[in-house]
């Protein structure tokens, strides 16, 4: 029976992608590792790795196909001793196309380390875990059995779980193509000696409006939104329709930052690093969470998730939308790695090369808008994550320094705080300590 080769969750953002490139045709001998594809998610191209050994039978989806389900079959792999020509005519069982395990589908799985673990929040920009889902087959799931022998089949991932966990693979039926074992199975199987109850059906959300079709006789062109910017229209409209706002702000002084900017970088010249304000700031960010924790949190439906560890995602433009490449653990870093590490990140988000790990996350986002001229804005929070700190230009203005008014150059910084985890004592006080810090920028060297 050939395998079904199924449109992965590259993410656990992704409903839809395009099949963008096919690296293999019909014929042609795959094995575990092999690059088969080039698929677009919301957010970049990735490559489709396989995790079987096979025959190419037959290609169903073709390159540069548009909105393909998630779960949908794009190929047909004929299997160890099957001919490919029988498994290119083999009828494929009807089913819903939906994600299972987490990205992983018949014969591909995502090149990554490994495949997300959805969450049960949702993250906006650039990170956005959904629920996960399971396979629903429209017959009864058939044996575990191999067409030859008594090899079990079940996926690599399904094999090493029930190795870590002690499950028999035999005692199990799966219920992937062709009777596979996955992970799903694997979990159900070491939930307990009792079957769990089937939970209560929540309601189901409303969906989010569709925006109106306009009609008009101005003269002008109809552009097809990509995916990433149907994600960004969907993923902002629910933010700001689920999080009660708050925003606070204050005047910042930079002429000490931008002293001690000057100084670090002639002593960084030689090992070709050169710090951005941006990347100051980061740092900055990071240990005002560090010091203020009631801000570095995360609502996770009725419990409040307190984290020990600031990772900053980082807003960069890119030609199709906006992407949140994370600093992870931002407060423990130095400035120089810091700056590394953003101007690494930033290029590969704008060539579509990041991998889901390196934008999903982060415990507070930082967005700077000061290098189009802005000075002031208030920036949309990146859920589940509670705060964003919105940047404006830095510029020259009259201000009170030692109680005699001054030409200082002066920035605004605005925090937008999810009310319902962050109080706005405890926002005034992230703000205070953003603004100490940035003021005598040594004290966040220490």
């Amino acid at each position: 029976m050939p395998i079904e080769l199924k449109m992965p969750a590259l993410s656990p953002t992704m409903e839809e992608g395009t099949l963008a490139k096919w690296l293999v045709k019909e014929g042609d001998t795959v094995a575990s590792g092999d690059i088969l594809a080039e698929i677009e998610t919301d957010k970049a191209t990735m490559e489709f790795e396989a995790v079987d050994e096979g025959t190419v039978a037959k290609i169903l989806v073709a390159e540069g196909t548009d909105e393909v389900k998630v779960g949908t079959v794009i190929a047909l792999i004929a299997g160890e001793g099957e001919e490919a020509g029988a498994a290119a005519s083999a009828p494929t069982a009807a089913k819903e196309p939906v994600a299972k395990d987490g990205g992983e589908t018949g014969a591909g799985q995502p090149a990554t380390d490994k495949a997300p673990t959805p969450e049960p929040e949702v993250r906006g920009y650039g990170a956005n875990p959904a629920e996960d889902k399971q396979v629903v087959a429209a017959t009864p799931a058939p044996q575990p059995r191999a067409d030859s022998g008594d090899r079990v089949k079940a996926s690599p991932l399904a094999r090493r779980l029930a190795e870590q966990k002690g499950v028999d693979l035999s005692a199990l039926q799966g219920s992937g193509p062709g009777g596979r074992i996955v992970k799903a199975d694997i979990d159900g199987a070491t939930g307990g000696a009792k079957p769990a109850a089937a939970p209560a059906a929540a309601p189901a959300a409303a969906p989010a409006a569709t925006p109106a079709t306009v009609e008009t006789d101005i003269p002008h062109e109809v552009v097809k939104l990509s995916n990433m910017r149907k994600t960004i229209a969907r993923r902002l409209t629910e933010a700001k329709q689920t999080i009660p706002h708050i925003y606070l702000t204050v005047d910042i002084q930079l002429d000490a930052l931008l002293k001690l900017r000057g100084e670090l970088n002639k002593g960084l010249e030689a090992r070709g690093v050169k710090l951005s304000v941006n990347d100051l700031l980061i740092k900055a960010l990071a240990a005002a969470l560090i010091e203020v924790p009631e801000c570095n949190v995360s609502i996770s439906g009725d419990q409040l998730l307190k984290y020990s560890r600031a990772d900053i995602s980082v807003a960069v433009s890119i030609p199709n939308g906006l992407i949140t490449p994370i600093i992870v653990g931002a407060d423990s870093k130095p400035v120089s790695v810091i700056a590394a590490e953003m101007k690494e990140l930033a290029e590969r988000a704008r060539e579509g090369k990041l991998q889901p790990h390196e934008y999903q996350g982060g415990t507070a986002s930082l967005s700077n808008m000061g290098m189009y001229g802005i000075k002031q804005f208030d920036a949309v929070i990146n859920p589940p994550q509670a705060m964003i700190m919105a940047i404006g230009a830095g510029e020259k203005r009259p201000y009170v320094v030692n109680d005699s008014l001054q030409i200082a150059t002066v920035m605004n910084a605005t925090g937008s705080f999810d009310h319902r985890a962050i109080d706005g004592a405890d926002g005034a006080r992230l703000m205070q300590a953003i603004k100490r810090l940035v003021e005598n920028p040594l004290a966040m060297l220490a």
